[in-house]
């Protein structure tokens, strides 16, 4: 337990001392021992952020405050190129000695400008225009005046303002992956870790985190009657340690990188062990072998004092670091916000902070349901026998879940089907109830007989091509219904690079929606079956080009799109006009539900009707 505190204050100093300026995060620095210049204490840039819109942007130093009343800009010397109707950002109420109470930006602030423009490539120069104050040394800076040289993209027509609904570009919402990567350069660093362990918490009620649950529980039923609450606690603590470390390791290689450490381990091979993994595991379980650790580590373990439980606390963690890489692997837009702040501003330190809030937020449940666990498990007699066979049941149901990423689905549920009847074998499902059986053993026997019917279904679901374990028999019921029209969800064209695409962009009139999908994504399977399956999201998507990249194999075809569009993995939507510019500000990471996904087309510009 010591170790572990001390690990923990020795990840948090290094934190703190790493990154020049984190203590101003904490205000307890400042980084000005006199009056900074204006361009230090107002940083202005722009960018291009698609063919039609301009992102200007302040990074405002602390202690510093800019007018709102006092921004504006234009372009110069350029009478192709106009700026169109914009809004400003709700600014901060201050009480100015100079002007009285008025509207001011603190921290940070970006400004999208929509603008009217030609069809061809040419530069142009954005002058902004703008004024503050320094609260620190109480001064206040004269009005300035910034140029900003900007180079447009050619388009392949005219972009002019009567084809941009002004009002609605004007009001864009930026996505929140964008606001949370925005966060973490405004925010204090408390404030970024206390809101990142809160998004962890609501993350670790989603996909990524279920299938940890069983393992957690594997590893502490796998004590035996010897389970107390302490020793409970330690290795809850080990495998969400373990499991958060490698979590904010991967995320932050990712950010630097630009490639999804977690998406490169889900091979064939990788998955293929993992759940073999689980199989020895469950057998283990069910008492036809016992694992133990070598005969020399574990005499060595004893002189030290720890004699079996070191090895346990060292296979918690190993299960910990592994499920981080390989069990769970998700895209939310939290994560997604931290590793575009690590990719845009190359400041791990605090991108890994961020990451590693994150994912104790995810472990807390985890720590709580495990540390329980030593006090509610029995400990001992023949209900331990029955817990241990309970979660080798579970076990075997994880290998499944995993191989359900790198084999058809049809061969997935004939396995589903499998491991149901077996299990309704041995909860009775076959015997035959005494004439004094207690009610117990006749909830048992039901129990059984349901998962044995199901089963059954299952069975014959994948020996008909099915794929859905929710609905076996839809494989049956699709091929009554192939003559017909009835739909079955989003039609998908499949793109595979980058050329591709720019030929199916260039290929249609219509406005584009890009999915990119990936069969060991959990999310993107879900979304597959009922976000893409809502009647209300096909009739709404009826006149849109859907094009589908399916990133299951990871080639590096696949890395380069991912590159080219600065995202890190699935599920991720992208939209595209009939021109085949994309509404970067439109993007959707992260999974969706069939009434978020139409809310959304509804605000797009060049889908809403």
């Amino acid at each position: 337990m010591k170790k572990i505190l001390f690990l923990i204050v020795l990840l948090t100093t290094i934190s703190v001392h790493a990154r020049p300026g984190l203590l101003d995060k904490l205000g307890l620095e400042n980084d000005f021992d006199t009056p900074p210049s204006v361009d230090e204490a107002f940083d202005f840039s722009a960018q291009i952020k698609d063919p039609q819109t301009l992102l200007a942007r302040w990074n405002i130093a602390e202690g510093n405050y800019l007018y709102r009343d006092k921004i504006r800009f234009e372009i110069l010397d350029n009478s192709q190129v106009q700026i169109q109707d914009f809004s400003l950002p709700a600014g901060e109420n201050k009480m100015d000695e100079t002007f009285g109470l008025t509207e001011v930006y603190q921290h940070s602030t970006e400004i999208v400008l929509p603008i009217s423009r030609d069809n061809t490539a040419q530069k142009i120069e954005l002058k902004a225009y703008y004024q503050g104050c320094s609260e620190t040394f109480h001064i206040c800076y004269p009005p300035t005046e910034k140029t900003v040289l900007l180079t447009l993209p050619a388009t392949t027509d005219d972009v002019t303002s009567s084809k941009l609904d002004s009002t609605a570009t004007s009001q864009l919402t930026v996505p929140q992956q964008d606001r949370i990567a925005q966060s973490l350069t405004e925010d204090s660093l408390f404030k970024i870790l206390i809101g990142f362990f809160g998004l962890g918490l609501l993350l670790a009620f989603t996909p990524c985190v279920f299938p940890m649950i069983p393992i957690l529980s594997g590893i502490i039923v796998g004590e035996g009657d010897h389970i107390t609450t302490h020793r409970a606690f330690i290795l809850s603590l080990t495998y969400v340690l373990a499991m958060s470390i490698t979590y904010t390791a991967a995320g932050v290689l990712t950010g630097l990188m630009g490639e999804n450490i977690q998406a490169m381990l889900q091979n064939p091979w990788i998955i293929g062990s993992f759940s073999a993994l689980f199989v020895i595991l469950a057998l283990s379980m069910f008492g036809l072998f016992e694992l133990q650790l070598p005969h020399a580590l574990q005499h060595r373990l004893h002189q030290i004092g720890h004699q079996q439980q070191g090895g346990h606390i060292v296979g918690a963690a190993l299960m910990g670091l592994l499920s981080g890489l390989i069990v769970g692997p998700c895209l939310a837009p939290p994560l997604a916000g931290a590793l575009i702040f690590i990719g845009q501003q190359g400041d791990p330190v605090l991108g890994g902070s961020a990451l590693f809030s994150l994912s104790m937020g995810m472990g807390l449940p985890l720590l709580i349901m495990g540390t329980s666990a030593g006090t509610l498990l029995p400990k001992a007699g023949d209900w331990m026998n029955s817990i241990k066979t309970f979660f080798g049941v579970l076990m075997l149901a994880l290998a499944i879940w995993m191989l359900e990423r790198i084999i058809p689905g049809w061969v997935c549920l004939l396995l589903w089907g499998m491991l149901f009847i077996i299990s309704a074998v041995y909860l009775g499902a076959l015997n035959t109830l005494r004439i004094d059986s207690n009610g117990w053993e006749k909830l048992w026997k039901g129990l059984g007989v349901i998962l044995l019917i199901y089963g059954g279904l299952l069975m014959i679901g994948g020996a008909s091509g099915s794929h859905n374990i929710w609905q076996p028999l839809q494989g049956i019921a699709s091929e009554k219904q192939s003559n017909s029209e009835i739909s079955t969800g989003l039609n998908f064209t499949q793109v595979s690079n980058l050329t591709e695409l720019n030929q199916q962009l260039s290929q249609t009139n219509s406005p584009t929606m890009l999915d990119f999908y990936a069969d060991w994504c959990v999310d993107c399977k879900r979304m597959e079956a009922t976000t893409f399956q809502d009647t209300g999201v096909v009739v709404a998507l009826a006149s849109i080009n859907t094009l589908q990249l399916d990133m299951t194999d990871n080639t590096a075809e696949h890395k380069a799109m991912l590159k080219e569009f600065g995202i890190f993995g699935p599920p991720t939507l992208l939209f595209f006009d009939a021109n085949g510019n994309e509404h970067t500000q439109y993007r959707l990471i992260g999974s969706v539900t069939a009434s978020e996904l139409l809310q959304h087309i509804e605000q797009l510009p060049s889908i809403a009707r």
